[in-house]
C-alpha cells in the first residue's frame, strides 16, 4: 500500500431514510468526509442522534450509505457485492458493541474462535488457537478459558469481545460504545487495554464514545451534530 493512501477514507457519505407515511425524509448523515491513517486512533462523539452509531455501520459495511464512497485500503466498498462485503468484515475489519454478544453455553476460548469459523478459507483457522489463547493471556484472562460468560464480570466479558474481534488479525477495530455498560473501573481498563492493543499491535482503532474519559484516550476526536462532521 502506497504511504499516500489512508487506510481509510470517507468521502461525502450521507445517509438518508425515507419516511413511510408521508413525513418529510430523515437525513441521519450529511457530507461526512475524513481519512484515517494505519495504526491510528479517533474517537467520534455528538450527542443522541447524531449519526454516530449510523456512520460506524456504513465504516463497518453493515449499512451502505445513500451516496458517498467508504474506500479501504484505497477500494471503494461500493463496488463490492454483498457476499464481497462480508468476506471484508471478517477479514478485514473487527467490531466491539456495548453488549458481547458472547454465546452463553459457549467457553471464553470458544467465544474468541467463532469469527475464524465464519469463513471457507481454512488459513484463518491455521494458529487460530494458538493466537486466542496468547490475547486472552494478554488481556487478563488467561486462567478463564473454560469458564462460560455467566461466569465472568461485565468488564471480563467485554474483554473477551474485544479479543474476538481481533482474532482474525483485522487491519480496523471498530467500537461501538464499548464501556457503555460498565462501571468506571471497568470502564476505564477497557479503555485503557483498547489504547494499549492499538499501539501494540498497530491496528487502526474508532471509537464511538459518550464517555469524555475514553475519546481523550484516542489521538483525534471527531464531533458529529445533525449528520455533519463539525472538527477533525
Amino acid at each position: 500500500m502506497a504511504a499516500s493512501v489512508p487506510l481509510l477514507a470517507l468521502v461525502e457519505i450521507s445517509k438518508r431514510y425515507e419516511s413511510l407515511d408521508g413525513a418529510p425524509p430523515l437525513d441521519v448523515l450529511r457530507g461526512v468526509t475524513f481519512d484515517i491513517a494505519g495504526g491510528e486512533s479517533i474517537a467520534i462523539v455528538g450527542p443522541s442522534g447524531s449519526g454516530k452509531s449510523t456512520l460506524l455501520n456504513i465504516i463497518g459495511t453493515l449499512d451502505r450509505p445513500t451516496s458517498g464512497r467508504v474506500k479501504l485500503e484505497g477500494n471503494d466498498l461500493s463496488q463490492l457485492n454483498d457476499v464481497q462485503l462480508a468476506a471484508v468484515r471478517n477479514r478485514q475489519i473487527g467490531f466491539v458493541f456495548q453488549s458481547h454478544y458472547l454465546l452463553p453455553q459457549c467457553t471464553v476460548l470458544e467465544n474468541v474462535l467463532v469469527p475464524t469459523l465464519a469463513d471457507s478459507d481454512r488459513s484463518l483457522r491455521d494458529g487460530a488457537e494458538e493466537r486466542a489463547r496468547k490475547l486472552l493471556q494478554r488481556v487478563g484472562l488467561g486462567e478463564r478459558l473454560g469458564h462460560r460468560p455467566g461466569q465472568l464480570s461485565g468488564g471480563e466479558r467485554q474483554r473477551v469481545a474485544v479479543v474476538r474481534a481481533l482474532i482474525n488479525q483485522p487491519k480496523l477495530l471498530l467500537a461501538d460504545e464499548p464501556t457503555g455498560s460498565l462501571d468506571r473501573v471497568s470502564a476505564d481498563e477497557l479503555g485503557q487495554l483498547l489504547v494499549q492493543l492499538n499501539r501494540e499491535q498497530n491496528i487502526t482503532l474508532i471509537v464511538v464514545t459518550h464517555a469524555q474519559d475514553l475519546a481523550k484516550r484516542m489521538r483525534r476526536v471527531l464531533e458529529l451534530r445533525d449528520g455533519k462532521l463539525l472538527q477533525q
